[in-house]
């Protein structure tokens, strides 16, 4: 088999949401001693990118996407300490992601942070109700290149811009680009709080990261 064959089949069982043959594949490419992050990007890596145009193309529902990326991640976590050893840098950048203060609701936030993991970002997830503050301090003690802030209910958006805020009276906003997410969340709201973006889905927020980080 060639690798790009071998690549094909694990993209194929990430699709496929097959998690025995995605994990049998993943400690396959650490026996035979391939190079993992060409297993995680060309392999792992295509098959939640074409889970995500499935997601998009409205194949696939959010318990695929959800699985996806559970499959995914461990499998990662599989080849994340043998990654270590060879070397090479896997991590596509930082992200601190939580749900505001006041707001218990977690569950578009966590498939975010899924999503994001998988796409090989370093992800610090806060969980609900996190204050501004703890936000920050994660994110400066972490060295985050993005924040991420999840509001769904409208009173609780303005926790939202207190984050910005907080930033910009430590003098710090240019540290971080944050982005935010959750139902309410509009281009408006997005530029009169001043953050640098938002999402409506964990596909878009990834690609939004992406975007913000190669910038």
């Amino acid at each position: 088999m060639t690798l790009e064959q071998f690549y094909k089949e694990i993209s194929d069982a990430i699709v496929e949401l097959n998690k025995e043959k995605a994990i049998s594949l993943a400690n396959r490419a650490i026996e035979e001693d391939l190079v993992l992050l060409d297993v995680i990007e060309k392999g792992f890596g295509d098959g939640i990118r074409r889970i995500g145009d499935l997601w998009e193309e409205g194949e696939f529902f959010l318990p695929e996407l959800m699985l996806g990326g559970t499959i995914m991640q461990e499998s990662l976590e599989i080849l994340l300490p043998h990654l270590k050893k060879q070397g090479e840098q896997v991590s596509s950048g930082i992200v601190v992601i939580a749900t505001i203060e006041g707001d218990i609701h977690s569950i578009g936030k966590t498939i975010v942070a899924t999503m994001l993991s998988a796409n090989g970002f370093e992800v610090y997830d806060l969980g609900a109700d996190t204050s501004a503050e703890k936000i920050i301090e994660t994110a400066i003690k972490k060295h985050a290149d993005i924040i991420g802030v999840s509001a769904l209910l409208t009173t609780t958006m303005f926790g939202q811009k207190k984050v910005i805020e907080l930033l910009e009276s430590k003098g710090m906003r240019d540290n971080f680009k944050v982005i935010l997410g959750g139902a309410p969340v509009t281009p408006s709201w997005v530029e009169e709080s001043g953050a640098d973006g938002y999402a409506d889905n964990a596909v878009e927020a990834v690609k939004l990261v992406k975007k913000l980080i190669n910038k």
